[in-house]
């Protein structure tokens, strides 16, 4: 039996993370006596990773299907129009005599829209063929992503009801897993059993052992040339969603002495802009951080579990999340978290069982800290050339920020709500200035800056609820149960288009509007 999963790249990440714990698991519960499992991908996996992948097979079996078709639109050289046909013969050579007993299809974050060309002859194929097919979305193209759509027209799909019925497709041989109750409930209100919550796996209890956390920490003193230098890590990749600013503000405040660490480096040009306006800024300030060490193809590098290991604490300060990983990694790890409260993350988490003892919603600053007018005009400016790229008819659904509608400067504001500009601004304050500035604001702060000086920040434990929803059994059996579920052969006819309408009426709130996410260059 063949288990395809696609994804456009297998670069580091939570949806690579995310395949590497769960596919042997899966494997596991298919009813073959020799699974294959191949990657369809855009382009070949790093081998390291491809050789740890096929040591916790059963059997090892690993395939790669790999052709840059399957990659991102925005990636591929000369004009789309003969994409299609390339995807229609790559689909074709690749599925033709498979039926449903012998192959499952498991195609993660194509919501995120990054080639819908693909999505759709992927959709199409497997419905001809009457393939199984679970599309499992992570991340969502409208979600603060609009700055696609006018690639995605370029691409065919010229309304929103086109779009609609390749993301939410209703055939029967699919299925929707959504990673967050936030998300499936709207798939299930519209799409019924085709829909299914499947909460990311955690096996808890593995962790590196001692020796590869003590080399970890050997490198990451080499990464910053300090010897025994108090290490606080962000396990992402440079993404201007993962605010990774009030980060470095928070590890300035609470630990003075502290690096700040990122795992990840940049996987798409929409975030070359940020990464080098903030790597600029602190290499000119001299600001104790690392960006994106484990990037590139140097091979003799920590994993990020042993990483995690190796900090005195983790930090999220994401201002999107579509599950959030770090927030199970920190409890699997044994490591302090210091992370946002996301409105559609935080209720799973309770679910589940956490106590997360330094979980906040926001750090406010005061606009004295930096050059407010300025602000407002950029945001102004970016806010404007943010809502001409919506469809007109969503417009009315996308207000004005309060911060933008007020006549006179507030006394302070939210720093996530700060383009990156302005955040820099703030930072280039000495730290001891801006805390004073600061932290009656944040009373919260004070004892956590006691708790961290002291080296005595809270650890979450793992709590013995999270395995009926996170551990590998519970994963595979979820997974199996969305599969076998009976489903009515048709849908009323605006099925996908009434979830993604309930998807944008969320989506485009005001509370889920960042600046940092209206424009690539903040």
């Amino acid at each position: 039996m063949k288990f395809v999963i696609v994804h456009n790249h297998f670069r580091p990440g939570g949806v690579r993370r995310v395949i590497e714990l769960a596919a042997p698991h899966l494997l596991r519960e298919l009813p073959s006596a020799r699974p294959e499992l191949i990657l369809a991908t855009g382009e070949a996996p790093d081998a390291p990773w491809l050789d740890g992948l096929r040591a916790r097979l059963p059997g090892g079996r690993v395939s790669c299907w790999v052709d840059p078709v399957l990659g991102y639109l925005a990636e591929q050289p000369g004009p789309q129009s003969p994409l299609r046909q390339q995807l229609r013969r790559f689909w074709t050579r690749h599925l033709a005599g498979l039926t449903a007993a012998d192959c499952l299809i498991w195609a993660h974050n194509q919501g995120l829209g990054r080639n819908l060309l693909l999505t759709r002859e992927l959709v199409r194929q497997c419905a001809a063929r009457n393939l199984p097919l679970v599309l499992h979305h992570h991340d969502w193209w409208f979600d603060n992503r609009w700055q696609r759509w006018p690639e995605t027209r370029r691409a065919g799909f010229r309304s929103l009801r086109q779009v609609a019925e390749v993301v939410f497709s209703p055939a029967p041989n699919v299925r929707h897993a959504a990673i967050n109750r936030h998300d499936f409930v709207p798939l299930r209100n519209t799409l019924g059993a085709r829909a299914g919550w499947l909460p990311n796996l955690m096996p808890r209890g593995v962790r590196p052992d001692a020796a590869e956390t003590r080399a970890a920490r050997r490198w990451l003193a080499g990464v910053t040339g300090e010897k025994n230098a108090p290490i606080w890590l962000v396990p992402c990749r440079l993404l201007r969603r993962k605010n990774l600013a009030e980060a470095l503000l928070l590890t300035r405040w609470l630990r003075p002495e502290g690096w700040l660490v990122t795992t990840g480096g940049v996987s798409s040009a929409d975030e070359r802009a940020y990464h080098a306006k903030f790597q600029a800024a602190a290499r000119r300030h001299h600001w104790r951080i690392r960006l994106g060490v484990l990037a590139g193809s140097e091979t003799a590098k920590p994993s990020v579990p042993a990483l995690l290991a190796a900090s005195e604490a983790i930090l999220l300060t994401s201002v999107q999340e579509g599950f959030g990983l770090p927030y199970l990694e920190a409890a699997t790890a044994g490591r302090p978290l210091i992370a946002r409260r996301l409105p559609n993350v935080a209720p799973d988490l309770k679910t589940f069982g956490f106590q997360l003892p330094q979980l906040y919603t926001e750090v406010r600053v005061p606009v004295t800290l930096l050059d407010w007018e300025r602000e407002r005009a950029r945001q102004t400016r970016f806010f404007q050339a943010w809502l001409r790229l919506l469809p007109p008819g969503l417009r009315r659904l996308a207000p004005p920020p309060p911060l933008l509608a007020q006549s006179r400067p507030p006394a302070s504001v939210a720093f996530s709500r700060l383009t990156l500009s302005a955040q820099l601004e703030v930072l280039a304050h000495p730290a001891e200035v801006s805390w004073q500035a600061c932290v009656d604001l944040n009373p919260f702060l004070t004892v956590w800056r006691r708790r961290a000086l002291t080296q005595k920040l809270r650890v979450s434990p793992w709590p013995r609820t999270a395995d009926r929803w996170l551990s590998p059994r519970a994963y595979a059996a979820r997974f199996a149960q969305l599969l076998r579920a009976r489903v009515p052969t048709r849908l009323p006819a605006d099925a996908a288009m009434t979830a993604q309408q309930e998807f944008l009426v969320k989506t485009l709130a005001g509370a889920h509007r960042h600046p940092l996410l209206w424009h690539t260059n903040t």
